[in-house]
């Protein structure tokens, strides 16, 4: 399961970050890292792009970045 799949108002935690080079290292620099876990809170209205919190601050996310973020439900 990728970030774009995930609902409004779940929580994930992320397994695995795919792309490579610039791509990455930028998620990678936006705090995203593997185990980080991640509250989906908004969904724009065309569906692009989705606003996230992680760290304890919000982040909007584009669906093509989203595609490479592999997360797993986490149980409340």
């Amino acid at each position: 399961m990728t970030l774009r799949d995930a609902q409004i108002g779940q929580t994930v935690q992320v397994v695995k970050l795919k792309g490579t080079g610039p791509v990455k290292r930028r998620i990678m620099d936006m705090g995203i890292t593997k185990g980080q876990k991640i509250l989906v809170r908004k969904v724009a209205p065309l569906g692009d792009p989705i606003e996230v919190t992680v760290r304890n601050y919000e982040l909007s996310v584009r669906k093509a970045d989203c595609e490479m973020i592999e997360v797993e439900p986490v149980e409340a």
